[in-house]
């Protein structure tokens, strides 16, 4: 293995290391936010219909 392969070898493990992480935080914190947000707002979009009927 010579320093060309042995470079892009670095290369492709910092990329791959790079998108694992992110994918991991995706799926932790942004995505959980998301949806809580989203839910959140759904309630309190039926809870405003609900006052406006009654």
């Amino acid at each position: 293995m010579d320093l060309s392969q042995f470079s892009g070898f670095l290369v492709f493990l910092t990329i791959f290391s790079m998108g694992f992480w992110l994918m991991i935080f995706l799926l932790t914190f942004v995505v959980p936010y998301w949806l809580v947000g989203n839910i959140r707002e759904i309630i309190k979009d039926k809870k405003a219909g609900k006052k406006e009927k009654s």
